[in-house]
């Protein structure tokens, strides 16, 4: 009876974690693997000092020491000025809605809409790209389309 009880309440912990992570957002799962892969690492070095394998705990630590070290200066670093989630929001000129979407004037209603579908391909959130990069390829199409 107490392993039918255990069992159940392993099952209710195994369904909770499920549903946590099916509403989890992307950044916190990536720190929660960080976190993870760093706690499995200190505990196993630690058991190797424990039993009696120091020298092979150190020459872990030596030949990935570095690699943590510069994930963790990434991790705290500023964002990189390209990354399509730093897009910068705002009002569009017509100047800049040509930039974006990589044309130049005089431009037609077709070629605007070929861009855009072209660019929409790798901007839209399903495509690998961001919302803030999509929206700003859609607010260049509208500004170069309902300028006329």
């Amino acid at each position: 009876m107490i392993l039918v009880g255990l069992g159940l309440g392993a099952l209710g912990l195994l369904l909770w974690a499920a549903n946590a992570f099916s509403r989890a957002t992307v950044a916190s799962l990536k720190s929660l693997l960080a976190w993870v892969v760093a706690l499995g690492g200190l505990a196993l070095g630690t058991m190797l000092l424990l039993t009696g394998r120091g020298a092979t705990a150190v020459a872990a630590a030596v030949f990935l020491g570095p690699l943590a070290w510069t994930w963790w200066k990434e991790a705290q670093g500023k964002p990189s000025k390209t990354r399509p989630d730093q897009i910068k929001r705002g009002k569009m000129g017509r100047a800049e809605a040509l930039e974006v979407l990589g044309l130049t004037d005089p431009v037609s209603d077709a070629d605007v809409r070929a861009a855009w579908v072209q660019l929409m391909r790798v901007a839209h959130p399903d495509g690998g790209g961001s919302h803030g990069l999509a929206a700003r390829v859609n607010q260049a199409r509208d500004v170069l389309l309902k300028g006329r």
